[in-house]
């Protein structure tokens, strides 16, 4: 029986509340293809509101020009800084609810089955997984570790949805 191919399109997403990196990447059967990636910078000196408000609104903008099927995200790791993590778990909520409010489902893994998907090792360097990135997607220049971390976000997803059947 002759298969259709099927074009899928997979936004990683490293949540931060001062530089949240995306990244999608493109399936086609089980080839991945680099197509853009970004971060969205806000401004450490504007109100935490102001600043969730700006990833929402460029998050949005990602997803509508990209029209991803699905979303990826980093598991939250704790911060010996209180703070941090409540910011950072902030950040991550508005990460995760802003595909969501496309009807698009996200799924988490964690930081070393990231590491392990893209470098095969968990407790891999950012280096060493920003150039296995840069290797898996030819053309790919990631415009900062956050971006570059999305991608692997995207890449780790695309390898574990396959090895589980999903397509």
């Amino acid at each position: 029986m002759y298969r259709k191919n099927v074009v899928m399109r997979i936004l990683g997403l490293d949540p931060s509340l001062s530089s949240t990196g995306w990244g999608v990447v493109e399936v086609e059967n089980n080839r991945v293809r680099y197509v853009a990636d970004g971060f969205i910078a806000t401004n450490v000196k504007a109100p935490i509101a102001e600043r969730l408000k700006e990833i929402n609104k460029t998050l949005s903008e990602v997803i509508e020009q990209y029209n991803p099927n699905e979303a990826a995200i980093e598991q939250v790791f704790l911060n010996s800084n209180p703070t941090s993590t409540i910011k950072l778990g902030m950040a991550r909520g508005v990460v995760i609810m802003t595909p969501a409010q496309y009807g698009i489902s996200v799924t988490e893994y964690e930081p070393n089955k990231v590491k392990k998907a893209v470098v095969g090792v968990g407790k891999a360097e950012k280096n060493q997984v920003e150039t296995m990135v840069k290797i898996l997607l030819p053309g790919c220049k990631p415009k900062n570790n956050d971006a570059s971390d999305a991608l692997a976000i995207a890449l780790c997803h695309f390898q574990y949805r396959n090895a589980y059947g999903r397509k």
